[in-house]
């Protein structure tokens, strides 16, 4: 089985920084067993927040003018 993220999102909230992401599950022969699952997770390693926070730091130098 291959578990592939199909979306995601970060933000803040009053836990923290949220994780939101949806996956679908792929079986050996290729066949989608699931999609458009959800799940989420408050980011409290020190790594997974510095990488939210370089991601935001991109995004946000490619905000339109």
């Amino acid at each position: 089985m291959v578990k592939r993220i199909t979306a995601f999102s970060i933000h803040t909230t009053g836990e923290g920084e949220r994780a939101a992401f949806t996956y679908s599950i792929i079986d050996e022969d290729g066949s989608v067993v699931a999609s458009n699952k959800r799940a989420e997770v408050i980011l409290i390693d020190d790594n997974a927040l510095e990488a939210a926070d370089t991601l935001y730091k991109f995004l946000k130098t490619k905000i339109p003018e």
